[in-house]
This record gives structure tokens, sequence and C-alpha cells, in this order.
């Protein structure tokens, strides 16, 4: 069952800019975050909420609902007691994996470090 009840907030991009388009799907604090902890594997949402303390509920239930809206997830429900809901990347969603491994690699660079390091 695919959930389109979301709002989708994109940035104005009157020149048709790429950079622009993409950050206006997977920009903002959570869902680069949310895609790299799902990578390639399968994972229930309290997992998720345990990999990334820092985020609420509510917070972590929307950003899995806006990135399922833009087919970038997948959510399974399973009809069983308890009631089982998993995540997983689609074929769309790991077409984003090599950018954020470059992200990555770019956040574990000493350029990146010295920026957090000079303001904390």
């Amino acid at each position: 069952m695919v959930t389109t009840n979301f709002n989708a907030r994109f940035i104005d991009n009157p020149l048709n800019c790429p950079v622009t388009r993409t950050m206006s799907i997977i920009g903002g604090k959570w869902k680069p975050i949310i895609l790299n902890c799902i990578g390639d594997k399968k994972i229930r949402f309290g997992k998720l909420n345990q990999i990334i303390p820092a985020i609420s509920n509510k917070v972590l239930a929307n950003e899995l609902k806006e990135l399922e809206g833009y087919g970038l997830i997948k959510r399974t429900e399973f009809v069983e007691l308890p009631p089982r809901v998993e995540y997983e990347l689609t074929n769309a969603g790991k077409t984003l994996m090599p950018i954020l491994y470059e992200i990555a690699n770019w956040g574990n660079s000493h350029v990146a470090k010295k920026i957090i390091k000079e303001l904390v």
C-alpha cells in the first residue's frame, strides 16, 4: 500500500537547475541520513529510531512518508501481531547511494572536520 498523503515542499526552480531539483527531493536535515541508514537492507521504524536518536517519532514518520511518496523507499506492512512494518530502498532510491557515499567521504575529510572543529 502506497501512502500518498503528504505535502511535497519543493524549492522554486525557475531555471530548472538539477541541483535545486535534487535538493527539493532529498534535501533537508533528515532525508539523506534516513536514506543512508536504510542503505541496502530492510529496516524497521524502531531500528531507524535507534540509529538516529535525535529525530522525533513524528518527524521520522513524516520523512518516511515523503520518501515513500517520492518513490525512493518501499514500505511493507506485515499482517501479524504485533504489527510489523519494514522499509527498504526502491530502485530509484538505490540510485542515490553513490551520491550519499560521496557525501560521507567528504564529511570524513580533513576539510569537513576542520570546519566542524572551528565551529564548536
